[in-house]
């Protein structure tokens, strides 16, 4: 079964490659400028993804697919990749599968080329990551060794600690 996040990664990814969400009896097509605004989704997508939970998904489908939102909100379908271009798609998890994926008719995708749609990054979380690893690959690396690369571990991995540190602190002075 598909979770709600994960039908709201759904929607956001195709949205990011030009899609747009089909409103039944409305007869068009609703179009997004931005989905993705630093570390969270935009406004504008949340607008549309409130209206479509308040609606349970009724009348709402992404463009250029089969099932409604609200298809994809039942037990019978849950988010896999799709095997040519990766992104998350609908399958059912009993009967007939279709397929066809969103990007059958998007001219020139994949392109490997382009930066791949994504959900918001929280760029905190992110760099402590990036930190953790290169601190990591560089344990083995003796302390004096020389070069740019180790300074930088050093640096990132006081850094990260002091940031790591000062939230703790934060978070025990409100208790």
């Amino acid at each position: 079964m598909a979770t709600l996040e994960q039908v709201k990664e759904y929607l956001a990814c195709w949205f990011q490659l030009g899609k747009g969400i089909e409103i039944a009896g409305e007869d068009r097509v609703l179009r997004f400028t931005s989905i993705l605004q630093g570390d969270r989704y935009s406004r504008e997508f949340e607008n549309c993804w409130e209206n479509i939970l308040r609606s349970q998904g009724k009348g709402f489908s992404l463009e250029g697919t089969e099932q409604s939102i609200d298809e994809l909100f039942s037990s019978h379908w849950e988010m896999q990749s799709c095997s040519r271009c990766q992104l998350p798609i609908p399958v059912r998890e009993l009967g007939f599968q279709s397929l066809s994926c969103p990007c059958d008719d998007l001219p020139g995708w994949p392109n490997t080329e382009l930066p791949t749609p994504r959900s918001p990054i929280n760029n905190q979380s992110h760099l402590g990551r990036i930190c953790d690893r290169v601190t990591e690959s560089h344990q083995n690396i003796p302390a004096k060794s020389p070069g740019l690369s180790h300074a930088l571990a050093v640096e990132l991995a006081a850094y990260y600690s002091k940031q790591t540190e000062a939230k703790t602190e934060f978070v025990n002075s409100d208790t």
